[in-house]
């Protein structure tokens, strides 16, 4: 597990930049300027980089003069947050499902009351956290070169039957990921556009890659087993949608085209990440990293987003430079800095 107290000024800084509330507990910043110290989550606005101290925690803070911010309290951890943290470090080591009534007595709330709390807090439900992490550890035993069997027991789940009802979002069945896609079938066309000739490929759950200024080869590359079929009449409409996000994002809500996303689990959170990216918006790769909880891992974050076969629905085009400038791109920066205009309406 991350060590969240080993990290660097630069790093805390994006933390605080992101007002990334995992952080909370772990250092709070101070703002010489004000005199005052807070929590990283804080919602106050962002100060000056050069009167920013960290301090690892409140009493460091208080002893160099500063005192507590009365909007984010630093120096008064609620109940909640500790029994949300007792929470997660109970179904990170549980080798079992963990009910929600467990959880209830643990933290003593009424199990709704603390599910709702859990929800706020962490993003997820206590049920789909742990959904999650028995995800994460099959798809790292796939990734290290188990077989299916090895990851259905790896990842903790009862029967075969739940790690592949567990899959069904995901498109690609346990077997399919491990093969790269050998016997799906995938249905491509080449779609006329103002950035560009656009390379649109689905299977029957959903689009599986978006790429500009290429063709039938470069598909083949990605799914080197799978059958390529030029789309028919049957994907014109899914097609369509693809198309109106591209030419006019402000026209279509991209969330609600099917994807069929192929990736290790590292890479599908940092996707998932991508896709909370407001419309118009950009975050860094530090910061991108910082809301996976690792912002130390923004070399890790780039390459994952480099592996990403879906532009625009999943959106790598929002993440920039740590300067501010573009920084690169797949298809290049014309395309980039059209597709951010275009989501601003401009």
């Amino acid at each position: 597990m991350k060590d969240k107290t080993a990290l660097s000024d630069e790093e805390r800084w994006r933390i605080a930049l992101a007002k990334d509330r995992r952080f909370d507990g772990v250092f709070v910043t101070g703002v010489h300027s004000t005199g005052i110290y807070c929590r990283p989550s804080c919602s106050a606005r962002r100060p000056k980089r050069e009167n920013v101290r960290f301090y690892a925690n409140c009493e460091a803070a208080e002893a160099a003069g500063l005192r507590a911010c009365k909007r984010c309290a630093p120096d008064q951890q609620s109940r909640e947050e500790a029994a949300v943290l007792a929470a997660l470090e109970l179904l990170r080591e549980a080798e079992e499902t963990v009910s929600l009534d467990r959880l209830g007595q643990l933290t003593d709330y009424s199990p709704t009351h603390f599910q709702r709390i859990f929800t706020r807090a962490v993003g997820l439900s206590p049920a789909a956290y742990q959904r999650a992490l028995r995800r994460e550890r099959a798809e790292r035993a796939l990734d290290e070169g188990g077989s299916v069997t090895d990851a259905i027991y790896t990842g903790g789940y009862g029967a075969p039957s739940r790690f592949y009802e567990g899959r069904k979002d995901s498109g690609m069945s346990a077997s399919d990921w491990k093969v790269g896609g050998k016997g799906r079938t995938v249905h491509w066309a080449v779609i006329d556009t103002t950035l560009g000739a656009m390379l649109v490929a689905a299977t029957d759950k959903g689009v599986c890659c978006l790429s500009f200024n290429e063709g039938e080869e470069a598909l083949r590359r990605r799914f080197p087993k799978a059958e390529l079929v030029e789309a028919g009449e049957g994907f014109r409409d899914l097609f369509d949608k693809v198309l109106a996000a591209v030419e006019d994002p402000t026209s279509v809500t991209s969330a609600a085209i099917p994807l069929d996303v192929k990736g290790t689990a590292f890479q599908q959170a940092c996707w998932d990440a991508l896709r909370q990216i407001p419309p118009g918006e950009t975050r860094s790769y530090g910061e991108q990293a910082a809301m996976l909880g690792n912002p130390k891992a923004s070399r890790a974050v780039g390459s994952a987003n480099g592996a990403n076969n879906i532009a625009v629905l999943i959106p790598c085009h929002r993440v920039i430079a740590a300067d501010g400038g573009l920084g690169g791109y797949a298809y290049g920066t014309e395309i980039k800095a059209e597709l951010l205009r275009r989501e601003r309406g401009g």
